[in-house]
């Protein structure tokens, strides 16, 4: 039986249910096959990074050169590997990707650099000295890297271990491991002749570029199997600080290091540090990032810079004409047709304006504010859990929000401003409690519209207003939230109540059908016992437990009754059976009345047990009923107890797989289904599979078995709505940071001179 890998709860909000162990050899090879993919894409380009770097390293040193021969041999050298650099990216690519093939038939298994530093003098004598160069230099850049990056690697390790069927995996067998990408090199190079020193040169440029590449590839695979549910719990740091210096590298060394080396993890901001400090530690690493993807343009005059209130003027007459929110209304039936503002629009419209008021020039610091606001509304645009009703509505805070951002230069750093709080707390209102199929409970829309409307039409230059407003929209949504909370727990605890139940119904129903198991009954003894009979001893269950003296007397009369049916055959049990008949007929009128049993369909009941006990006392065996009869009685009462019928098709794997996972989703859970309509996991029983849905007024909506949502989740008509403890606002600037360092990173300097000339 398959096993879930189980976690110690890390306290993160994680909703990703983890994956079953063992994996089937499918899953596996899917899961391999979209980590290749994930890796071959950043391999690519960055080794095209890597051999401009090396042309430009190679130039360097023959700049550098004191003799023709030297500057000879280098140009030779280049030139050499400028005809075979198709071919050697195909085959480094080719040679790293293959680990991962290697890796799913257990054949990977990479032991150079590192693993290679234990061999023992007689090995070193049989060793070509060109070789232990690069031993020793493929090992020193693993171990740079190895060190730098010890807790990503670590989680790599142990997720691989899960594709691996649970047995070690270690560097040698990772396949996104440092040294995979330095075998793939050591093997690309054997294309072309190379000298020691040019060799050497070569794997310097790599390990400069190696540090990017491996971050890279290993934040995307490791976000990919957490997200897959592989060990989705698992916790380690991203490095922080600057990385260890190069063992390569000489003071003599004047190679350089490229926008994509520079802009690792160790120059974003700190995780670690406080709140605030780790606020303006992502402003300023997005401020760094824009000014290094900004293109000035060469041998341009300086013009008088605009000043803020020339800039505050021109936005607000934007506000005041281009930006007024249409008069529209939201119903289930037909959801507004608002377009969002068109961000960039906006910003080419402001230039436009300031171009038409004056000679002067928008300063890099205000043109890095304009863009970082946009940026931040792009991100609302394309957050899925944002309905697109309520994204076109906030869109019309862009201008407002611009102005806000010239007014206070602190507004991007301080997570308790008040427009950041109050964007925040409209993103996250809508979130809940609007929906895509155009439902908005508690009037939400109306309220977020109106807050939106208010913000456009009264503020002008004093914050004020925006804390005002945020005032109100809190104390709305507090009133909003209890109301919702309150229906959310009746549903919820009338649902608990509906369940027991049904257990107590199921257990029940258990408790009799294995008595009569296997046993000929005639018809009115398996009504008796499966309708009548079970109901009172379900409400014996419920009031009294299964330790009371009432369950074990109900209980025991099952097997009495069985008993007075049963043909008698000596005088001493026929005077044992005159006695039981009369006190079970004694305790099924009192059992028949606590449960009020309609009194004639009871005693006729009654009257048929009394008949087959004559027939009893007569040695005579009484006619069972029809199977086909039999089976619809027990259908009939395993219904009634709750029990699901059988799904007449057979649940495959992947719905097997889905419905495990299901099982570990979180209380508070959202789910958009076919349509848009969104209903949130407010409750779940573990033993019947079923979980309650409500909707975002807190009613409950459905009663959703396992299987049921596992199939939606599979055909694509349900899907989970994945949250963030995080407040929007910070969301956008992480997404910002990430998007920005991507850019920057694969910008090279010749492609940023030839934009900037």
């Amino acid at each position: 039986m398959s096993k879930l890998v189980h976690e110690q709860s890390t306290g993160n909000g994680s909703t990703v249910a983890p994956a079953l162990l063992p994996l089937s050899p499918s899953i596996i090879v899917a899961h391999l096959k979209k980590c290749q993919d994930l890796a071959r894409e950043h391999t690519e380009r960055s080794f095209d990074l890597y051999l401009r770097a090396l042309f430009d390293a190679y130039n360097i040193e023959a700049d550098k050169a004191t003799s023709n021969k030297a500057v000879t041999e280098m140009l030779d050298t280049q030139r050499s590997l400028q005809k075979r650099a198709a071919d050697l990216k195909h085959y480094f690519s080719g040679y790293y990707l293959e680990g991962y093939v290697k890796f799913s038939k257990k054949k990977l298994n990479t032991t150079i650099g590192a693993e290679e530093a234990h061999f023992n003098e007689e090995d070193l004598s049989i060793v070509e000295n060109d070789d232990l160069e690069e031993n020793i230099a493929i090992s020193s850049i693993t171990q740079r890297i190895d060190t730098y990056f010890a807790e990503p690697l670590w989680a790599l390790n142990q997720r691989f271990a899960m594709l691996n069927n649970g047995e070690p995996v270690t560097d040698s067998s990772n396949p996104v491991a440092p040294i995979q990408f330095c075998d793939a090199l050591r093997r690309a190079l054997k294309l072309v002749e190379l000298t020691p020193k040019a060799k050497a040169i070569a794997y310097k440029i790599f390990d400069l570029q190696l540090l990017h590449l491996f971050k890279s590839v290993s934040e995307d695979v490791n976000n990919y199997l957490r997200e897959q549910g592989i060990l989705p719990n698992l916790k380690f740091t991203l490095p922080r600080g600057s990385a260890p210096r190069s063992y390569l590298a000489e003071d003599g060394d004047h190679f350089g290091r490229r926008a994509s080396d520079r802009n690792t993890a160790a120059d974003g901001p700190d995780s670690g540090a406080t709140p605030e400090q780790y606020q303006a530690d992502l402003v300023s690493a997005i401020r760094h990032l824009q000014s290094q993807a900004a293109s000035v343009p060469a041998g341009a005059a300086p013009a008088r810079p605009y000043t803020p209130d020339e800039m505050l003027a021109v936005l607000a007459g934007l506000q005041a004409s281009s930006a007024v929110l249409p008069n529209v209304s939201l119903d289930a039936a037909k959801p507004a047709n608002l377009v969002p503002i068109d961000m960039s629009a906006v910003a080419a419209e402001l230039k436009a304006k300031l171009a038409a008021d004056g000679d002067g020039e928008v300063k890099r610091g205000d043109m890095q504010t304009i863009d970082l606001v946009g940026m931040v509304f792009e991100y609302m645009l394309n957050d899925e859990n944002i309905p697109d009703t309520v994204k076109a509505v906030l869109s019309y805070l862009h201008t407002p929000f611009l102005k806000i951002a010239f007014i206070d230069p602190g507004f991007f750093e301080r997570s308790e401003h008040p427009a950041r709080i109050l964007l925040n707390t409209l993103a996250e209102a809508g979130a809940k409690w609007v929906g895509n199929d155009g439902n908005s409970q508690f009037d939400m829309f109306e309220e977020i519209k109106g807050t939106v409307d208010r913000v456009i039409k009264e503020f002008d230059r004093d914050t004020k207003v925006i804390t005002s407003l945020l005032f109100e929209f809190n104390s709305y949504v507090k009133k909003v939230s209890r109301k919702q909370e309150l229906t959310e727990n009746r549903a919820k605890e009338k649902a608990e109540g509906e369940h027991k139940l049904r257990e107590m119904k199921l257990k029940v129903n258990d408790e009799v059908r294995s008595r009569i198991k296997d046993r000929e009954l005639p018809s009115a003894v398996l009504l008796l016992l499966l309708q009548p009979w079970s109901d009172y001893l379900t409400f014996v269950l419920l009031r009294h437990g299964t330790q009371s003296p009432q369950w074990t007397t109900g209980v025991s009369l099952v097997d009495d009754i069985l008993w007075c049916i049963e043909p008698k055959v000596n005088d001493e049990q026929r005077a044992l059976h005159r006695e039981k008949v009369t006190a079970v007929v004694e305790h099924l009128r009192k059992g028949f009345e606590v449960v009020g049993y309609e009194p004639v369909k009871g005693e006729k009941l009654i009257e048929a047990f009394s008949v087959l006990c004559k027939f009893s006392l007569e040695s005579k065996k009484v006619e069972p009923a029809p199977e086909p009869m039999r089976t619809e009685l027990e259908r009939i009462a395993a219904e009634k107890a709750g029990q699901q019928p059988r799904d007449e098709n057979e649940i495959t794997a992947d719905e097997a797989q889905m419905v495990e996972s299901l099982k570990m989703i979180e209380f508070g859970t959202w789910f958009e289904f076919e349509g848009g309509r969104r209903l949130k996991v407010a409750w779940y029983n573990a033993r019947t599979s079923h979980y309650m849905l409500v909707d975002q007024m807190g009613k409950r909506v459905d009663m959703e078995s396992g299987l049921a949502l596992a199939r939606k989740m599979i055909s694509g008509g349900a899907r989970i709505i994945s949250g963030s403890s995080k407040p929007f606002f910070e969301r956008a600037l992480e997404n910002i940071y990430q998007k920005l360092n991507e850019k920057v990173g694969s910008v090279e300097p010749g492609e940023a001179s030839a934009s900037n000339g």
